[in-house]
């Protein structure tokens, strides 16, 4: 994987032989930037440039290649308005640590409080179950799309405060995380504990091309391998929107398992239990939702609770989507033993 850089058309392709690593990446010059010329033909290897028995013992973590090639010449900074800017540089590591980020966040925001956390949850079921009862109240093909609208933005909300009980940042009790997991989670048809395993190791991997769990790029050989229908709905403009229910089901391309099977890969002989209990938990609110059909109708329950769920998931895939792309598409990923956890997440927009 070391020979391979991120395409924009089919994930991976060829690093060519001209490009030149610092084996210590620094920061830019006070007054040059330089960054990562290529040119040339031939596969890159490491071992072209720190020869074979260097390994990655003077570079890793510190290796990373942008998601296309960016070639930038020494620039002078320009001073604009007074105020001096430089090119920036994704691929370069942060000019700081977790522990200075740490030490500037205030103590206070470390603290959990149970009841403001259980206070959301109140007040966003409340505000879902009155959107609900408004909506079917007036029953206006006026009212209908403000509805869904709004709905589908509860919907995401609910599933932003079980985010927060994956995390285990709702409180500090482990019951209470897994009690409103479940409960939140399920209404929008999300298995919790299968989606919570699966989202901590994205969070373990973040950045990194083959390990990630979700939302990174695809080998050419995968790629190839997509039938038509595949490749189409995974590339072309709205499909993505409403990836997240057939990634629950069957995961990325390139990867097998569900979030439903507990003996899927994704899970360790000691998160089984978990997966069939959030598993459970999925079947009873979809027959709940099979009976609320049967009693209401088909139209009323599409209205109510449908569209708003696939606005939901537009909303879900949307702003995971703006966490995992860079400004200009010049986002680095990391490949093999080259990774950092600390820099992986830096890369993104995305360090909760």
């Amino acid at each position: 994987m070391a020979g391979l850089l991120l395409s924009e058309a089919c994930g991976l392709r060829p690093l060519t032989a001209a490009a030149h690593f610092r084996s210590r990446p620094r920061l830019p010059a006070a007054d040059t930037y330089r960054s990562i010329p290529f040119s040339g033909s031939q596969p890159f290897r490491l071992s072209n440039v720190m020869g074979p028995g260097a390994l990655l013992r003077d570079c890793m973590p510190r290796v990373s290649a942008p998601a296309r090639p960016i070639v930038v010449e020494e620039e002078k900074r320009e001073n604009v308005s007074g105020i001096q800017t430089e090119e920036f540089d994704p691929g370069m590591p942060p000019p700081f640590g977790l522990a200075e980020i740490r030490a500037a966040i205030p103590k206070h925001c470390w603290v959990k409080n149970t009841w403001r956390s259980m206070s959301y949850v109140v007040r966003d079921v409340a505000v879902v179950f009155g959107l609900a009862a408004a909506a079917a109240y007036i029953n206006s093909w006026v009212v209908w799309p403000l509805y869904w609208a709004a709905q589908g933005t509860m919907f995401w909300a609910l599933f932003v405060l079980g985010h927060d009980c994956g995390h285990g940042s709702f409180s500090n009790n482990h019951k209470l995380n897994s009690v409103v997991g479940h409960l939140l989670h399920s209404s929008i048809l999300v298995p919790y504990h299968g989606w919570r395993i699966s989202h901590r190791t994205h969070h373990q991997n973040h950045g990194h091309v083959e390990n990630d769990e979700s939302w990174h790029p695809l080998s050419e050989s995968v790629y190839k391998s997509l039938d038509t229908p595949t490749r189409k709905l995974r590339f072309t403009f709205p499909f993505p929107m409403l990836a997240f229910p057939f990634y629950l089901w069957s995961r990325s391309p390139g990867k097998s398992g569900s979030h439903f099977n507990p003996e899927s890969d994704l899970f360790a002989r000691n998160e089984k239990k978990d997966v069939i209990t959030s598993t459970a938990c999925w079947m009873t609110m979809a027959a709940l939702l099979a009976g609320l059909t049967l009693v209401m109708g088909p139209l009323q329950m599409f209205k109510l609770y449908a569209i708003p769920y696939l606005i939901f998931v537009m909303w879900l895939d949307l702003v995971t989507y703006l966490h995992h792309h860079g400004h200009e598409e010049m986002l680095p990923w990391y490949r093999g033993k080259v990774m950092n956890l600390f820099y992986g997440h830096f890369s993104t927009n995305q360090l909760h």
